[in-house]
């Protein structure tokens, strides 16, 4: 594996959240080298900026399949807090429209509410770890 290769695709773990593993295709290809190693690497922007631009761009289309991987990364990689991304859906909704970003506040306070029963659970878990270690 070259070095842009292994930049991509460490560039997507961070980005998604999660382990991603070289895939063939051109497609999976292009993706990984072009924008993750080139585009998501440039300097210029925070990785912060880059999330919110994204969130913005994705919530305008409607994409809301997609916002259901960013928005749980964002909250995971510690970029945007529950707090900014409520806001987020307040401001957007004035620029997307009411039925987006409507639909935009119930999908963030719900992995908001997921995210934070996550983390609820990691701490029992942990907390039972030490109580039995």
């Amino acid at each position: 594996m070259d070095e842009r290769r292994a930049r991509g695709l460490e560039m997507m773990r961070r980005v998604y959240g999660w382990e991603i593993g070289d895939a063939p295709g051109e497609f999976f290809h292009l993706t990984v080298d072009h924008l993750f190693a080139d585009i998501w690497t440039r300097p210029g922007l925070s990785f912060r900026d880059r999330r919110l631009l994204l969130i913005g761009a994705l919530a305008g289309q409607g994409l809301n399949d997609v916002l259901d991987i960013q928005i749980p990364a964002a909250l995971g990689n510690g970029e945007l807090t529950a707090d900014e991304l409520r806001e987020i859906a307040i401001f957007l909704t004035h620029y997307i429209g009411w039925p987006l970003g409507s639909k935009l506040s119930v999908q963030a306070d719900t992995l908001i509410a997921e995210h934070e029963k996550r983390l609820r659970r990691e701490a029992e878990a942990a907390a039972e770890a030490d109580e039995d270690g």
